[in-house]
């Protein structure tokens, strides 16, 4: 199986990493209905669009780049899997494709990538009296995909970090809605000491409330367990699951990408042990060492491959 070749590693994560040190406190550390029509596509090469989406739930038009199947213009009646593919925190729907060799690792394979927007967070979230990521992720950009670009309904989702959250927290919210989900260094357990001041510490470097994404962590707990992955675990089973986590202990170089890591690995190790606890089948890789980048999370993605190309009807 072709691997995702290594760009180097000065990833968004460490562009984020270099931003949030000039921030105080946690901040210096951690960085529905059908849609309307699309406007026109911006082609950027041969199988890559940006499509513009009017969304509803936005209440502004947002971006999602698409990768086409090579076949996609010989065979007009045909119908495509979709992997969708999320982003991390202060990054944006580019970063798969200027990270990672996305495009040349699916040419041939019959599926759609999507790769849609999820704000300067990247917490595809309903947020408390703001935008609602989740449904522009979960309802219009398929019905868009499904309307345009002959999408089938078999879809699969993956995320880095606030995207690694939202593939697990979209799979829990909305069962059957993905045949397979998979986090890398995602945040599993919003609940967990010590990430509800992560989660405001990514609001805060966009110069948001922190209330504005679910309120108070104490005085709204039932939206924040709403919201949580490890909270509507139940609600994964029957879903083909990938979580990997590093611990970041050790390494040399910057430090951050390192600390970044380490914070949130108490957060994967209870969602595992949860999903274990209640008998659903996942697939873990939890390692030594390890930094909140794009160098260990292109790997991560190669060794999911299998899962979620078996979930797509795809080869491997």
């Amino acid at each position: 199986m072709p691997d995702l070749p290594q760009k180097p590693a000065t990833g968004v994560s460490r562009r984020t990493v270099a931003r949030a040190t000039a921030a105080a406190g946690l901040a210096a550390l951690f960085g529905a209905a059908a849609t309307a029509p699309a406007r026109a596509a911006t082609r950027l090469g041969p199988r890559t669009r940006d499509v513009s989406v009017p969304s509803a739930a936005l209440g502004r038009s947002a971006p999602v780049r698409l990768i086409l199947p090579s076949d996609f213009a010989t065979r007009p009646d045909k119908k495509y899997p979709v992997l969708y593919l999320l982003h991390g925190a202060h990054d944006d729907y580019t970063s798969w494709t200027r990270e990672t060799d996305i495009e040349a690792f699916t040419a041939g394979r019959d599926l759609i990538v999507a790769m849609p927007d999820a704000g300067p967070t990247g917490i595809p979230s309903v947020w408390r009296g703001g935008p609602d990521y989740e449904t522009f992720q979960v309802k219009e950009v398929p019905a868009l995909l499904a309307r345009d670009y002959r999408a089938s309904g078999v879809r699969a989702v993956a995320g880095v970090s606030t995207g690694g959250y939202g593939a697990m927290a979209h799979a829990a919210r909305h069962p059957g809605a993905f045949t397979a989900a998979a986090s890398y260094s995602g945040i599993l357990d919003t609940t967990a000491p010590g990430v509800p001041a992560i989660m405001d510490a990514i609001v805060a470097r966009e110069n948001l409330p922190a209330a504005s994404l679910w309120g108070n962590p104490i005085l709204n707990l039932l939206t924040w367990r709403d919201f949580n992955p490890r909270a509507r675990a139940t609600r994964l089973r029957g879903t083909a699951l990938y979580v990997s986590q590093g611990s970041g202990v050790g390494g040399g170089g910057d430090p951050l990408p390192g600390i970044l890591e380490s914070a949130l690995w108490p957060s994967a190790q209870g969602f595992a042990r949860t999903l274990a606890l209640m008998g659903i089948q996942a697939t873990t890789h939890f390692y030594g060492g390890g930094g909140h980048d794009w160098a260990h999370w292109k790997p991560e993605f190669t060794a999911s491959w299998p899962i979620l190309a078996r979930a797509l009807g795809v080869p491997e």
